[in-house]
């Protein structure tokens, strides 16, 4: 049996597949060996999978996640993983699984739009180009985290309408201090400004949200994935903000004269597809 892994910065899916199949499904918190330590990515894992799962019944384990680009990385996750399987033990990056779920064994443009946002061009065998995504500060357009840091912008410059600043306050049991506490202080900013998507999505018809939201998706095609040849090929895109703004991202990227491929929610099923071809 394998034991996938597809980690973002908010959430871990594993998946334990036999034959092609899905036997069991976990959810861990996220990890990014970037933001985290050996030790703390090590005791997520004691704590929150171990219990769950019967390890002498795994034969290899493939663990895509956030943050897996660089081999320095990598050896982070697999040291933390190392200590609980003695079996072969992969490491690669969130995007690869993204390349690997949607395009399976043929050329495309592979896109992330989660918590964070990434692309490439595969090959049908390997990432071969990726524009980088450079985080939430430089980059990430149209992710979560930037539609986030967007809107909280806007609400605390009094962008906003102040009933509107109010209910957002209100609902979330914040204050402006607060909210620059945990933007600036404390861990995982991302995974704190992404949260605020639901309350995005629900006010699409305020003309300023619509705008930010509108504005940011167009940054992410032209930005991004205008830099490949997305003209002859399709763009697939996966993602909590793939999934849930898909039908704006299809008018922009009509606009844009871009073809739109599979949009999906996670990778998960597209990977275990993707096993099961290759097995």
């Amino acid at each position: 049996m394998i034991l996938l892994a597809d980690s973002g910065s908010t959430k871990t899916d594993w998946c334990v597949v036999e034959k092609g199949r899905q036997v069991l499904r976990i959810t861990t918190k996220g990890t990014n060996p970037f933001f985290q330590s050996e030790e703390e990515i090590t005791e997520e894992i004691r704590t929150a999978l171990l219990s769950q799962l019967d390890r002498a019944a795994i034969d290899s384990v493939w663990f895509y996640g956030a943050g897996c680009a660089f081999s320095e990385k990598n050896e982070v996750i697999r040291r933390a993983l190392f200590p609980y399987f003695s079996v072969p033990i992969e490491v690669g990056s969130d995007l690869l699984a993204a390349a690997h779920s949607l395009c399976g064994q043929e050329a495309g443009i592979a896109c992330i739009l989660g918590t964070g946002s990434n692309s490439c061009y595969y090959d049908g065998q390997a990432v071969v180009k990726n524009v980088s995504p450079l985080g939430f500060i430089l980059g990430d357009e149209g992710s979560g985290a930037v539609l986030g840091k967007l809107l909280i912008g806007d609400l605390l410059k009094d962008q906003l309408s102040p009933a509107l600043k109010e209910e957002f306050l209100q609902r979330y049991s914040l204050t402006p201090a607060m909210i620059m506490e945990r933007v600036y202080r404390q861990p995982f900013p991302n995974r704190f400004l992404a949260s605020f998507s639901p309350f995005i999505r629900e006010h699409l018809e305020e003309p300023a949200i619509w705008e930010f939201v509108t504005r940011s998706f167009l940054a992410f095609f032209t930005r991004n994935v205008m830099q490949y040849d997305y003209l002859e090929l399709p763009v697939h895109l996966v993602g909590s903000v793939a999934w849930h703004y898909q039908d704006i991202l299809k008018n922009i990227a009509f606009d844009l004269g871009i073809r739109l491929g599979a949009i999906a929610q996670s990778p998960m099923e597209g990977l275990i597809a993707y096993y099961r071809e290759i097995s």
